[in-house]
């Protein structure tokens, strides 16, 4: 004796709501090494976490429910959830924003390459920082709060009832700036150290004008730039840790409300 799978259609909306709640935040969450490959990873990523969700899902009526209502309740759900991404994304990018300038200044971007994950054209020092801060996201438990924050986001604005205003992409820019701020705060001691090679290297051209410092003034920043990095990467997962406390605090206003 067989038995027939009904599914009714207010459960299909529910899921599709929620997909595109989440599938918002995983085009920006820094995921180490899934650009490289198939994009249907991030697809099936989205499903499965949409499918653990499924006891929190809302309750949405079929009947009466016009297409255009279900437009407008899809682009609120995708704007939520890109919102959310963009703020996660801000993390990673405290790295990369400090390695980029690093890079810059110590010479490695002379000898900048197409990386493989993101299809930029990246330094050494910028491929270092993305894994890095990929790592990190989920070693220092970042990924259990964002994702325990969407569950209860299901509750208090449950798919169907949000509603997007200015002040929410006003507060995702202003939050944006502590990107800037950490990023030059972190690498600013090796900076400072690769100012006084370049002071004593003029100050050595001066003393003697045969010398060819040309030549070794990039060996030389490369190493000191390089030591002083494996030191300053001890301090990354307190830096993150500091760095995502404003970033949580956003994306719970932008969740919870």
């Amino acid at each position: 004796m067989g038995t027939d799978l009904k599914l009714e259609i207010g459960t299909l909306y529910a899921f599709l709501l929620v997909l595109v709640r989440v599938s918002g935040v995983f085009v920006f969450v820094p995921l180490p090494g899934i650009n490289a490959g198939p994009g249907i990873i991030r697809v099936a990523l989205s499903a499965s976490i949409t499918l653990a969700l499924m006891p929190l899902w809302p309750a949405i009526p079929s009947a009466g429910l016009s297409f255009g209502t279900l437009v407008g309740w899809i682009l609120a759900e995708a704007g939520l959830g890109i919102g959310v991404g963009i703020a996660v994304a801000f993390l990673a990018e405290i790295f990369q924003m400090g390695a980029q300038i690093l890079s810059l200044q110590a010479g490695y971007s002379f000898a900048s390459t197409i990386d493989p994950t993101s299809g930029a054209d990246s330094s050494v020092l910028l491929a270092i920082a993305q894994t890095s801060a990929g790592l990190l996201f989920f070693a220092t438990g970042l990924d259990h709060q964002v994702l325990q924050a969407f569950a209860q986001s299901l509750r208090v604005h449950p798919p169907g009832q949000v509603v997007l205003n200015a002040s929410m992409l006003n507060q995702v820019v202003q939050t944006g700036s502590v990107m800037f701020s950490t990023g030059l705060r972190l690498v600013l001691p090796i900076l400072a150290m690769l100012l006084i090679v370049d002071i004593s290297l003029a100050l050595l051209g001066r003393l003697n004008s045969q010398l060819q410092l040309i030549t070794l003034a990039f060996p030389i920043k490369m190493l000191v730039s390089l030591a002083l990095l494996a030191w300053l990467v001890l301090v990354f997962p307190q830096v993150l840790t500091q760095a995502s406390a404003p970033i949580l605090r956003l994306i719970r206003q932008l969740l919870l409300g």
